[in-house]
């Protein structure tokens, strides 16, 4: 296998490299900083008669880092349990479920910073470089945002936002640098091109079908959410009504819901896989059973099945869909190749096991704790959700990649002679009282030989012709 080039790297060309990165990880660090600071703001001015500044900022970098999966603890004075009617068990509680658009937006912005730095030639530097910055502007948002009511693990509030950011970067970089790098990633490619036979493409098309098995099952998950709330649309206005909140409450509160958007999705998921969700301790939604339980009055949760169907477990053939349109985008190339029964089946199960692994990640990521006593566990369990999505993408794409490609008869050119087709035995017609008779045809007349012709060829006798024939005279003058 031929390797890459090995092209020197100026050291002002990598410190330039770096300092792009970083400012590209400024950039999306202070984005979603701003969006939360802004909708806080005209919440502080118009919602709140007398607002406290000074909460301004712990509360946004409460809500950014929330958005980034960092749990925090809140501490309620007895003064406010009095005035708001709740119990003594309620002063302290732990709040972890992510509003996960904030985390989304940030790894998509990785995503591109890594790629951006992998396709410089120098992608060490650009991967450091965002990284380094994005951690800053972490840190400095842990230190300075500390409050007595809000409080969050330091080495928590600092890790958890980079990780978000990191992660997906260096995805980035592997996708960009794959075919051209020298160094580790080179060497990774190259122990997998060494693997004997088809086997070496069987990562690459594990990882293709996964992508489309996840996305497939993304978009089911959104569109449960747009069905839900068709269906139980007048239960959420009936809940906004409920609170009696102003024009800007409601801003507020669905801007709030907004963030949570991609949450409710991945609740959609779990549900049409099969294994559902908990909105509280003792609750279950899916398919097979619902248990509803207390629910908070949340608008968006009056989205939620209030009872269940034996017809709705026909809607976990959904994610078996998902696996055959993997197997669809596959199915085509290893047919081609003529790839082996086994070789196919290795590629399902590392379709199969990936999409499982993602499913897993993403019921992870969107369950958590929402406050005290029973919220302390709302979201699908990422186990259950593995499982299911498992075994469902492993049918359909098994389906696709097993069986064997259908060829169609070749068509035959028009100048091709067609044999005629054979004649069976001959049936004599039937006789009966109103039957025609059956006409015998005539032999054909045989001409005479002609003259100079051997007689010895010829043994047949003749006579002369009887002059009565004609009808004529008995005798014939010449």
């Amino acid at each position: 296998m031929p390797r890459a080039w090995v092209v020197s790297i100026p050291p002002m060309h990598r410190l330039l490299i770096a300092l792009l990165s970083a400012f590209d990880a400024l950039i999306a660090a202070a984005t979603g900083l701003a969006v939360v600071l802004a909708t806080l703001t005209l919440l502080w001015v118009l919602g709140i008669g007398a607002p406290d500044w000074s909460a301004l900022w712990p509360a946004t970098a409460a809500v950014w880092q929330l958005g980034h999966f960092v749990p925090f603890s809140v501490h309620l004075s007895a003064e406010y349990l009095a005035a708001l009617g709740l119990p003594d068990a309620a002063a302290s509680f732990t709040v972890s479920l992510a509003p996960l658009a904030f985390a989304c937006f940030t790894a998509y912005r990785g995503v591109r910073s890594g790629i951006r730095a992998g396709r410089s030639g120098s992608w060490a530097s650009g991967l450091g470089g965002g990284t380094v910055a994005f951690a800053a502007v972490s840190a400095v948002v842990c230190l300075t945002a500390r409050g007595p009511v809000v409080v969050a693990p330091v080495w928590q509030a600092i890790l958890l936002p980079v990780l978000v950011f990191a992660i997906p970067a260096g995805a980035g970089v592997v996708g960009a640098v794959w075919r051209t790098d020298s160094g580790i990633v080179g060497r990774l490619r190259e122990s997998v091109a060494d693997l004997p036979g088809h086997w070496p493409d069987v990562p690459g098309l594990a990882l293709r079908g996964a992508g489309a098995a996840l996305a497939a099952l993304g978009g089911i998950g959104a569109l449960g959410v747009v069905a839900a709330l068709l269906l139980r649309g007048d239960r959420v206005v009936a809940l906004y009504q409920s609170a009696n909140v102003d024009l800007m409450g409601v801003i507020v509160v669905s801007l709030a819901q907004l963030a949570y958007l991609p949450t409710l999705i991945v609740w959609a998921l779990s549900f049409v896989a099969g294994p559902g969700f908990a909105i509280g301790a003792g609750t279950a939604f899916s398919p097979a059973g619902t248990q509803s339980g207390v629910v908070p009055g949340i608008p968006v949760l009056g989205a939620l099945p209030a009872t269940s169907s034996p017809w709705l477990l026909l809607i976990v053939l959904l994610p078996i869909g998902a696996g055959v349109i993997a197997g669809w985008t596959l199915r085509g190339r290893m047919l081609d190749d003529e790839a082996p029964a086994v070789v196919r089946a290795a590629t399902a199960g590392g379709v199969a096991l990936v999409t499982a692994a993602g499913a897993a990640l993403l019921a992870w990521v969107s369950a958590g704790a929402f406050g005290p006593g029973r919220l302390a566990q709302i979201g699908p369990q990422p186990g259950w959700v593995a499982l299911a999505v498992g075994v469902e993408v492993l049918v359909g794409a098994g389906i696709l990649l097993l069986t064997p490609a259908w060829e169609p008869e070749p068509d035959l050119p028009r100048d091709t002679p067609v044999a005629p087709p054979a004649r069976g035995p001959e049936v004599a017609p039937e006789h009966g009282p109103g039957a025609a008779p059956e006409r015998t045809p005539e032999a054909a007349p045989t001409a005479e030989p002609a003259q100079g012709i051997d007689a010895g060829e010829d043994d047949i006798e003749t006579a002369p012709i009887d002059p009565g024939f004609l009808g004529g005279p008995d005798e014939i003058r010449p």
